[in-house]
């Protein structure tokens, strides 16, 4: 895919179509400098990451985390260093996920790329985790897949208007990976579970009321919203609730209205408590009000395997750490790179571009425990080490 060809598609995101937002999410991205790729400053008390790629919403390559992990590990050991903050340049995205379509050309190569991005990809996310120094991500503009990875996992995440958050990964024969069975299941009811199977996306507001953002800021506040952080004289992580405090307080847009799930959330809670995807779909097709019938279109067009180890992965990884769910989803995403569904996915949505992938298997009952299972085996000697 060209340049050009990218930018078209990218460039007409307020349309909020549902493939074009896929594609932006898993696009192929040629790649620049990795030094100019993403960028590592210390600036006042804090170090400053920026994903630097705007004009291909800040996708992630092998390179960035590459680069974030080690910085990031300096900064949580330096003694001068008392706050970390990512962020995306530009005013589309914070971050729109990772160069899906390499790792899938690479997964059919047998090519090490396929291992390489996801085991430095998963580290990051542990050690964003675990982090011992308070963490911002000031997630504004598109936050989907890789990009919620690099977020959600720290301290405090800061959504803005512009802020649209997604993990529509079962359309393209994947699952919610960079720890989406840890965060996923924690969300109020069966919010994650709706989330993950369905791809739905939140805007805005929603996403912290989701309680996937901690706050809430208005985008022209941002800049100035960093400088008073970097101002701080050795902050400590209260001190920094507090000044993130103070500038949502002040947030006035969208500020009296409900959440866009509100009439909903008694239905997802009840629809979704199933423990088969089949009976999920059952509990759609029982309710049977327009949006049940709208979730269960969508649940149709998925890959009837990835919903079921996407079920699986979420209910495990409810009782899981985060690194115990990192090296599950690690030995899921391998099976996935020997196995039909995602590569079918990658063809249909980003290389033909028919939005017509041919599922094996294409039907739910033909997806079997057993198989589902496979995706869950460790991997020896190759499982991820954290």
């Amino acid at each position: 895919m060209g340049l050009s060809a990218v930018w078209r598609l990218t460039s007409r995101f307020n349309s909020f179509k549902r493939t074009r937002v896929v594609l932006q999410h898993l696009g192929m991205f040629k790649h620049t400098d990795a030094a100019e790729e993403v960028l590592m400053e210390r600036k006042g008390c804090a170090g400053v990451i920026t994903l630097n790629r705007p004009k291909f919403l800040n996708a992630l390559s092998l390179n960035m985390v590459q680069r974030i992990y080690p910085q990031l590990k300096k900064w949580e050991q330096d003694p001068e260093t008392f706050l970390i903050i990512i962020k995306g340049a530009g005013e589309k995205a914070f971050c729109a996920g990772g160069d899906i379509k390499a790792v899938s050309e690479a997964g059919k190569m047998k090519q090490k790329l396929s291992q390489d991005f996801f085991k430095a990809e998963y580290t990051v996310n542990n050690a964003i985790g675990s982090c011992q120094k308070p963490y911002v991500a000031l997630i504004h503009g598109i936050t989907m897949g890789g990009g919620v990875g690099l977020s959600v996992h720290g301290h405090f995440r800061v959504a803005t208007e512009k802020t649209v958050f997604a993990m529509p990964e079962t359309a393209i024969g994947l699952f919610p990976d960079v720890g989406g069975g840890y965060f996923l299941p924690r969300l109020q009811g069966k919010l994650g579970y709706f989330l993950a199977l369905t791809g739905f996306r939140l805007k805005g507001r929603d996403v912290l009321k989701a309680g996937i953002a901690t706050h809430f800021v208005d985008s022209d506040k941002l800049d100035m919203l960093e400088k008073d952080l970097l101002a701080l004289k050795s902050p400590s992580k209260e001190n920094i609730a507090a000044v993130l405090e103070t500038y949502q307080i002040k947030s006035k847009i969208d500020q009296d209205a409900s959440f866009t799930l509100e009439e909903h959330v008694d239905k997802i809670n009840s629809c979704f408590s199933g423990s088969t995807v089949e009976q999920i779909v059952a509990n759609l097709q029982q309710d049977g009000s327009s949006f049940a019938l709208e979730q269960l279109k969508l649940i149709s067009k998925m890959s009837p395997t990835s919903l079921k180890i996407t079920l699986k992965q979420l209910t495990e990884g409810s009782s899981k750490t985060l690194q115990e769910v990192l090296i599950m989803e690690y030995r899921m995403s391998q099976v996935c790179m020997g196995g039909h569904d995602f590569h079918e996915g990658v063809r249909a949505v980003l290389i033909d571009k028919d939005q017509s992938p041919k599922w094996k298997p294409a039907d739910l009952k033909e997806v079997t425990e057993e198989d589902v299972n496979s995706y869950f085996n460790s991997l020896g000697s190759d499982d991820l080490k954290l």
